[in-house]
C-alpha cells in the first residue's frame, strides 16, 4: 500500500496550491472547484490509509467552503498573496515535527520543514498515492 511514503509518520500536511499547481489540468481556470478536487481525493486517500490529513491554501476560504471529508481539515492562510500557505505550514511544522510528513515542491518550504527536523515529499508522490488507492 502506499504507507511507505510516510516516513513513519501518521499524518500528511499538504500545501494544497502548490499540488494542484504540480497537475497542468486547467486547476487555474476554477480554483475553488480544483480545490475541491484535491480535498475530496486527500478525503479517499486518509480513509484508505488511515491517515489524518490537513490541506492548507493560500487565501482565504471560498464561498461556500468545500466539505471536508472524514480524516481530512481544510485551512487557509488567512492572507492573499503566493506562499501563504507556507508559513501556516511551516508553524504547525515548528509545533510538531515528528507529527507529519509535508507534501510540497516548493523548496524554500521544503528547507524550513528540514530546518525543523520534519519529513518532506513531492506532489508526484501524492499523486500516485491517488492513482493507487482509486485503481
Amino acid at each position: 500500500m502506499v504507507e511507505h511514503w510516510l516516513e513513519g509518520s501518521s499524518s500528511l500536511l499538504v500545501d494544497g496550491n502548490n499540488v494542484m499547481g504540480s497537475r497542468p489540468d486547467g486547476w487555474w481556470r476554477d480554483r475553488p472547484a480544483a480545490s475541491a478536487r484535491l480535498v475530496a481525493q486527500l478525503g479517499t486517500l486518509a480513509a484508505a490509509c488511515d491517515l489524518a490529513i490537513t490541506v492548507v491554501f493560500d487565501g482565504v476560504a471560498p464561498s461556500p467552503a468545500p466539505a471536508a471529508p472524514a480524516g481530512v481539515e481544510v485551512r487557509y492562510a488567512e492572507r492573499g498573496g503566493p506562499d501563504a500557505a507556507d508559513d501556516v505550514i511551516a508553524a504547525l511544522v515548528a509545533a510538531d515535527a515528528a507529527a507529519a510528513t509535508v507534501v510540497t515542491a516548493d523548496g524554500a518550504l521544503r528547507r524550513r520543514v528540514e530546518a525543523a527536523g520534519g519529513a518532506v515529499m513531492g506532489p508526484a508522490a501524492l499523486l500516485a498515492a491517488f492513482e493507487e488507492v482509486s485503481a
